[in-house]
């Protein structure tokens, strides 16, 4: 029986074989049940009233107290609603667009000259933190420390999910974002989007906080490794960056089909409600159901040759990599915002980029899966 190891370290080949057997299976590893194929995802993430992120061992809620991510039914919607607006494709590309672009120049500046980088810790995480700061109004809080504040929760997270203790440096990082919370509250600036949310009332400051972590940890996380999942699938292919830069449309499809090749969240838990019956198994009221978006993502029922990153493939963007329900990561748009940003200045900017073969790496990770480092060279 498959490993939490050996899923994390490549999970595709497993998760293929986990699907041919049954699209949902119990996995002793996990102490709970595994959905591989698409259309049981989207049927269990649909079904909050069946299938509930509402639990006490919920590892996110377990670092960071309730939030929109933990919570289902009108607790969720209060706690999501004042953040929705905001995020819309509109309202991102209008408030977002420029320091997207901007920050993407800032940094490339940097870089360019050198011919070689580490582009996850040197370009894709700090651009998502710089953006993620002025989105929730943490201006005055230093980039490396919000990096830093989002390591350990994300450690924090994993551990939990290998059935670890948490440890204390994940809950400090947050002691510490709840501070910078209240210090933005108190600064009360007009472009912030957590003292937008704490005028429509519904929220208190614990509740901005635990909210805020969620947006700062699924806005780093996801666009960081968007950004590297991508750069490291289309480097691969070393005659396709010219075709990406004369076609946005290509560019945005080969987004899409990155993030179905390799999401950046592999799983997402649920827990039973009561007992029911899921693709003819008997799912007990309590029992863990994990959703793997990296086994529906791969679903040869949907996607012809799986395994393959095809830029031109039709049905790209019924990948499942944001999630789906009313889970539905709220920052998507703006995550694809600055994915297309990021590419096309990399792809600009840095002649001939191409991939340092003298330091090769993969996507690694149970929960979170991206390259831990993704060298890089360029002529300067």
């Amino acid at each position: 029986m498959v490993t939490l190891a050996e899923l994390a370290e490549d999970p595709h080949p497993h998760l293929a074989e986990l699907r041919e057997r049954a699209p949902v299976v119990w996995l002793p590893a996990l102490g709970g049940w595994m959905v591989t194929g698409r259309a049981l995802a989207v049927e269990v993430m649909r079904d909050a009233a069946a299938f509930t992120v509402d639990d006490p061992r919920f590892t996110t809620a377990r670092v960071v107290g309730p939030s929109m991510l933990s919570l289902d039914g009108p607790e969720h919607a209060r706690h999501r609603d004042p953040f929705v607006a905001p995020f819309r494709p509109r309202a991102v590309h209008a408030a977002f667009g420029e320091t997207v672009r901007r920050e993407a120049d800032r940094l490339l500046d940097g870089l360019a000259p050198r011919g070689a980088a580490e582009l996850r810790r040197d370009f894709a995480g700090p651009l998502a933190a710089v953006v993620m700061a002025e989105v929730l109004g943490l201006t005055d809080v230093p980039v490396p420390a919000i990096l830093g504040w989002y390591d350990q929760i994300v450690r924090a997270v994993d551990r939990l999910t290998h059935g670890e203790d948490a440890g204390a440096e994940g809950p400090a990082a947050y002691q510490a974002l709840r501070a910078a919370v209240a210090g933005t509250l108190d600064a009360g600036s007009a472009d912030s989007l957590l003292v937008a949310a704490a005028a429509d009332g519904r929220l208190d400051l614990p509740e901005l906080a635990s909210n805020a972590a969620v947006l700062l940890f699924g806005g780093i996380e996801t666009t960081e490794a968007m950004i590297a999942n991508a750069l490291l699938h289309i480097l691969g292919e070393p005659d396709l960056v010219a075709q990406l830069l004369a076609d946005p449309d290509l560019l945005d499809n080969a987004v899409e089909e990155s993030l179905r090749l390799e999401p950046g969240a592999a799983v997402v838990d649920r827990y039973a409600t009561r007992d029911t019956d899921l693709a003819g198994i008997r799912v007990r009221a309590g029992d863990l159901v994990t959703v793997s978006l990296a086994g529906a993502n791969r679903d040869p029922a949907v996607f012809p040759d799986p395994d393959r990153f095809d830029v031109h493939r039709p049905n790209a963007r019924l990948q499942l990599a944001f999630a789906h329900g009313p889970h539905f990561c709220v920052g998507a748009h703006l995550a694809r915002l600055e994915a297309r940003v990021a590419l096309r200045a990399c792809f600009e900017r840095l002649p001939h980029l191409r991939l340092d073969a003298s330091r090769p790496s993969a996507p690694r990770g149970l929960v979170f899966r991206k390259p831990p480092t993704l060298a890089a060279r360029w002529n300067s």
